[in-house]
């Protein structure tokens, strides 16, 4: 009798990233259906970071509500309140002082470059031997982070969550020493990062694992509402700093970095050279600033109550990660009946489920830190 192989289908494996695996750039879910090392289907679960920040606000006083919003996207705190606060001032008609804007721009720089700074310290890491040995760019980027941490504590008492901005100006002021030591930073910062941009544009193991993985087609970031660098990577010149500008930055120079083929390789590139254009902005602000009042109210402990107009309103900034807008509805009291936080995170990372079929599990974890979730910023 002859010996028969019955052949029986059994479906592909299931394999779970996450939500604690140390690749997913925070407390993600993601469940890989393969056919070998092939990715055949992704499936993406979030809300592990849930805090409902969106329904806080309205139990929050408008003052009240900036310190609280610097947790969400963790990387780069001062960008979420930047966000809030100027959707406030356009709905009362505030008026911001000069010298105001230009500290907020200085702080939200320097943030971009340290949360730039992250993504490329970790990418090391996501991508093992790639990049001196991944721990020693990761080890590299950090230190220029610290580096940059201590000044924001010299200028706001802080390294982090510097609660710089409020509703009319900022709450901390520069003197001489601060100046000197942002200058400084500066001088320091300029050559470590046109370094890193060299190393890496030119690493042929950093080439050869980036290079045509995960390309992010225009018609993609467009129909998926991709922004910020995982835009500009694919091509799109848009930059809402440019685009449409806020606070300062129509009155400095700076070049918007701007990608090719749309792959991990150009995404990040396009981070490294915004820290170079950042570091422009910066010595343009240090050169410029003005002299002249933080705020344009009262001292929060004297000022009235903040009651916008009733109505509704939408204004975004440009976040190291993209568009990050605040969509807030007044109904004339001093607390918000409704707001709504468009995070660049959550948007860039609905690409994955498209982009990750018919890639290997190794290109996966190189793909997903390509884009720079921050998990606060997804989930809030």
């Amino acid at each position: 009798m002859e010996n028969k192989i019955i052949e029986k289908d059994f479906g592909d494996l299931a394999l779970n990233m996450g939500p604690q695996h140390p690749s997913t750039h925070g407390v993600f879910r993601l469940k890989l259906h393969l056919e070998g090392e092939k990715i055949n289907r992704v499936e993406s679960y979030l809300g592990y970071l849930h805090r409902g920040v969106e329904k806080l606000t309205e139990n929050l006083d408008y003052d009240m509500i900036p310190p609280v919003l610097e947790r969400d996207d963790y990387l780069s705190p001062t960008s979420n309140s930047l966000g809030f606060i100027n959707t406030i001032e356009e709905m009362c008609n505030i008026e911001v002082p000069k010298r105001a804007s230009y500290l907020r721009v200085l702080i939200a720089e320097l943030q971009r470059i340290s949360s730039h700074l992250v993504a490329l310290g970790t990418y090391g890491l996501d991508l093992g031997g790639a990049l001196g040995g991944g721990a020693s760019l990761f080890l590299y980027c950090f230190r220029e982070r610290e580096k940059i941490l201590d000044v924001l504590e010299v200028i706001t008492g802080t390294r982090f969550h510097t609660n710089m901005n409020q509703v009319g100006g900022v709450r901390y002021d520069v003197n001489d020493e601060s100046l000197n030591k942002i200058k400084d930073l500066i001088n320091y910062l300029k050559p470590k990062l046109n370094e890193y941009y060299n190393v890496i544009s030119n690493d042929e193991i950093f080439m050869k694992r980036t290079k045509n993985i995960g390309i992010i087609t225009k018609e993609l970031v467009m129909s998926s509402g991709g922004s910020g660098p995982v835009a500009r990577g694919s091509g799109i010149n848009y930059d809402i700093r440019k685009n449409n500008s806020y606070e300062i930055y129509d009155e400095l120079s700076f070049e918007i970095p701007i990608g090719k083929n749309g792959d991990s390789y150009d995404r990040t590139m396009v981070r490294m050279r915004e820290t170079i254009e950042s570091i422009k902005i910066i010595e343009q602000i240090l050169e410029k600033l003005p002299e002249g009042a933080l705020c344009s109210r009262k001292p929060l402990k004297s000022a009235k109550l903040l009651k916008p107009p009733k109505g509704s309103h939408y204004k975004a900034i440009e976040s190291p990660r993209g568009e990050l807008g605040f969509f807030i509805v007044s109904d004339g009291t001093s607390m918000p009946y409704r707001m709504k936080i468009r995070a660049p995170s959550f948007s860039n990372l609905s690409i994955v489920e498209k982009l990750l079929p018919e890639t290997y599990i190794a290109d996966a974890v190189v793909i997903l830190g390509s884009l720079d979730p921050v998990f606060g910023d997804v989930d809030r």
